[in-house]
């Protein structure tokens, strides 16, 4: 049984639907009973579960010899790092007592930079506590989610100029669509290196891109230009604090501070890198109003 957190995300989704394209059993924790029906329709046994809620989890983990472990950031949350660090602890100790042969766990571009560097320590955090386990670990290292890019979308729909964190702008950086990296964490926990106590496996696009890049595919689907402008540093906390709360807002800054050096990448040396096949403009087409 392959047990998967987050299934009703656009990783955990992706992941599930090409198990069970497999016809391997999976059991879809989720937290929401309204986002139910997509994965039993597909052929997964639901369980519910809150990732913050130790007993219950380990409840739903029972029985599953691999789990795939999601714990994205909730931008609103009043500490976004101690909410995630909560997150972390909770799962450990519910994997603690379940015991699975392998745990699939998705990570962060950067999370071998140690503490002190933003989001992706958090995920440095989370790799350190699941290496406290007993089996065996994948670490799926994903890149900048391209999708992430239709939050400003509207912004660029509406003035022909998106916003940037990342400068200058024809700075390439890797990134991803989200969709690919289930998929690969799919394969993975299909095909394990079963001589590998650990593995790391980063996952990116076919190629690099830049803001740029990103605000030409924009401009593709909307049909008229778009050009992309870097948000001057002095702006990034005023223009964050409008849709985060101050812990995050921190993070984020710390975050782009640290891209901008171009310290975002794979580990050095370790692992392999898995390239998807999407383009900005394929994974950002739904999510641009042509309106």
């Amino acid at each position: 049984m392959f047990a998967i957190l987050g299934a009703a995300g656009k990783i955990g989704y992706q992941t599930s639907k090409a198990l069970r394209e497999r016809g391997m059993p999976v059991r879809a924790i989720l937290r929401d009973a309204a986002k139910a029906d997509r994965l039993s329709t597909i052929g997964c046994d639901v369980a519910f579960a809150d990732i913050q809620d130790a007993a219950t989890l380990a409840k739903a983990i029972a029985g599953a010899k691999t789990v795939q472990v999601i714990l994205p950031p909730q931008p609103q949350a009043e500490d976004m790092g101690a909410d995630l660090r909560r997150s972390i602890e909770s799962v450990a100790t519910a994997l603690e007592e379940t015991r699975p042969t392998v745990v699939l766990a998705i990570s962060d571009y950067g999370a071998h930079l140690g503490r002190g560097f933003g989001i992706p320590s958090l995920f440095f955090e989370l790799e350190e506590r699941l290496r406290r386990l007993a089996g065996r670990k994948i670490f799926v290292r994903s890149a900048e989610h391209m999708e992430n890019w239709g939050r400003v979308a509207p912004v660029a729909a509406a003035t022909g100029v998106l916003p940037s964190l990342i400068a200058p702008v024809n700075r390439l950086f890797p990134t991803v669509s989200a969709q690919e990296v289930g998929l690969v964490a799919a394969d993975l926990l299909l095909r394990p290196d079963i001589g590998a106590a650990e593995q790391i496996v980063h996952v990116e696009g076919p190629r690099r891109y830049s803001a740029a890049d990103v605000a030409a595919a924009i401009g593709n689907v909307l049909g008229r230009p778009v050009i992309a402008e870097a948000t001057p540093r002095a702006q990034w906390e005023e223009s964050l604090g409008r849709i985060m709360k101050p812990g995050t807002v921190g993070l984020m800054t710390e975050l782009y501070d640290v891209h901008n050096r171009g310290l975002i990448d794979v580990e050095p040396n370790v692992g392999e890198i898995r390239y998807g096949t999407t383009e900005p403009i394929d994974a950002l087409r739904s999510l641009v109003s042509t309106r």
